[in-house]
Formats: structure tokens, sequence, C-alpha cells
């Protein structure tokens, strides 16, 4: 199901849009139908492969990981986000974005975001909302205050070392 927000839909990752954007930027533009940031992630391609195998595995957890934020108004994929998997049995799920450098300091992150948390929410399974950010204010920690997420801890991330968890109840 896709999100929208005010100047973004978010497009779940399908197999087929997974396996595009695996394939690069012309093959991702030509499956969504949209142009393409050249540099629309930093994180590469391990993430997208996760996320399809695990589609792969079951199809059942379409709308709980990868997202394609599309910018209406310029019609242009501008980042990546989504979720890290399916509820806990606990009802955690944790969110992640990023923004391409053309469109950061525009309030886009945090549109992303917003739209992740209120979809989130909008589960009756969800009752707690995570995330990860580098152990230093930076602008995805000025997001997540904005968004009345805390800092809850720091933790030792095997891949990514000292990193701070930062929560949100559902309201």
């Amino acid at each position: 199901m896709r999100i929208e927000t005010e100047n973004l839909i978010l497009i779940p990752g399908t197999t087929n849009l997974l396996t595009s954007a695996i394939q690069g930027n012309d093959f991702l533009s030509n499956a969504l139908g949209y142009v393409v940031c050249p540099d629309w992630t930093e994180f590469g391609v391990a993430p997208l492969a996760y996320t399809l195998e695990m589609l792969t595995q079951s199809e059942d957890k379409n709308g709980w990981w990868t997202y394609f934020p599309i910018h209406t108004v310029d019609q242009k994929l501008i980042g990546s986000c989504g979720y890290k998997g399916r509820p806990t049995p606990d009802g955690m799920v944790e969110i992640g974005y990023e923004v391409c450098p053309e469109y950061r300091q525009k309030g886009f992150g945090t549109e992303i975001a917003n739209g992740l948390l209120t979809h989130a929410f909008n589960d009756e399974l969800v009752k707690l909302v995570i995330a990860h950010t580098l152990p230093m204010e930076n602008p995805s920690t000025k997001i997540l205050r904005k968004l009345s997420f805390k800092k809850v801890c720091e933790i030792v991330d095997p891949e990514d070392g000292v990193i701070w968890r930062w929560e949100l109840k559902k309201p």
C-alpha cells in the first residue's frame, strides 16, 4: 500500500521494483515510471537485495520493508525509506530513511519519517517505533526530535559501531 504525504508518494518496493533497483537507475526509472535522482541511495544494493530475499520468502511481509519516495511536483525518486520488517510480537517496528543530496534541508526527511510513523501507528499491532542514528547531532537526530522521538540509549551495533537508539510510543 502506498503512503501519501503532502509532497510525496512512498511506493512500496515490490519484487519487480527491487530487482530493477539492483540492476541500476535506468531499470528502476523504467519500472517506477519516474525520473530517479542519480544518488538516491547511499546504502547501495545490499539492503535492497536483503529486502528482495525477504519478500521472495513471503509476500505477506510487503509493506514492511523498502519504500521509494517520489516527489510529486518534480515526479522524481528522491531517496529511500522503510521499515526493517514486520512489527515484532510485542509491537515494535524500526524505521529508516535517506534523502538524496539535492533534496536535503527542505523538510522531505521529516515528511518521509512522519509518513512512515503515521502508517505504522495506523496498524493496531504497532505500539512502538524505533530508529537508530550515528552517535552525534545530525539532520536525522533533528528529524526524530521534531517527531517527538526520545533518545533512549547508546548501543554497539556489530556493523556500525556505537549508535543511538530512538523510540516513540504509540499515543
